[in-house]
């Protein structure tokens, strides 16, 4: 039983791909609802379509509520919803960008999360949620500092939640991708080291969480790669 935010987009396209074909129940949260239909489609019986802004937490109570009213408490729960862009303190039309990379990336999480973890506590079984970080959350980088921010911001809050969470039953995993091909990084002209392709960042993230591991690079030797540039 499995909710996954983001379900739209690259990684996420290729999440969702991969655990629906793996026999699980999933809650598909995004805002494109023709995607979503075609990826419930794969299996209905077994799927169901949210499509609130992850930054609003009564809509995103109301979906966790409908969700576990169908098919009971997650076993799973990925935030995985994001938006990246360019950032310029100097302009001030791109504070508006700086604040909705927060809302999304950052606390687009915590709502995500804050409906189940009380229900997932309460089974008294174990129960793992995901944050989808980023590597440019470990370091700053020119004209990226609303992403960098709101990457590094989750990546602090996930660490919080696992020792609140500590020995409760549920997991608390940080997910640090380095560039996957999708349509946010298609347009990028310059190196990308390591670029990995969504539906093996998918099968590897997952086989993390499976494993317990609770920091999980994508790939790692990216991971290596960028401490080593730090």
């Amino acid at each position: 039983n499995v909710v996954l935010t983001g379900a739209c987009g690259g990684l996420g396209q290729a999440l969702a791909c991969e655990l629906i074909g793996s026999g699980a129940q999933v809650a598909l949260v995004a805002l494109d609802v023709a995607k979503l239909e075609a990826l419930a489609a794969l299996a209905p019986e077994r799927c169901a379509v949210y499509t609130p802004d992850v930054s609003n937490g009564p809509a995103m109570q109301a979906m966790a509520a409908d969700w576990m009213a169908r098919a009971g408490v997650p076993d799973l729960v990925i935030a995985n919803a994001g938006v990246a862009g360019g950032f310029d303190t100097a302009e001030a039309d791109d504070l508006a960008v700086l604040r909705r990379m927060l809302e999304i990336n950052l606390l687009g999480a915590a709502t995500t999360f804050q409906p189940f973890v009380k229900p997932m506590r309460a089974q008294q079984r174990r129960g793992a949620l995901v944050g989808v970080a980023s590597i440019a959350g470990w370091r700053g980088m020119p004209g990226n500092g609303a992403y960098c921010a709101s990457k590094a911001g989750l990546i602090r809050y996930l660490e919080s939640l696992r020792a609140e969470l500590r020995g409760t039953g549920l997991t608390v995993h940080t997910v640090s991708p380095g560039y996957i091909r999708t349509a946010l990084t298609a347009g990028n002209r310059f190196a990308m080291p390591g670029l990995l392709e969504a539906d093996a960042a998918a099968h590897r993230l997952l086989a993390g969480v499976g494993a317990g591991r609770e920091q999980i690079v994508l790939p790692r030797r990216i991971g290596w790669l960028s401490k080593l540039l730090g």
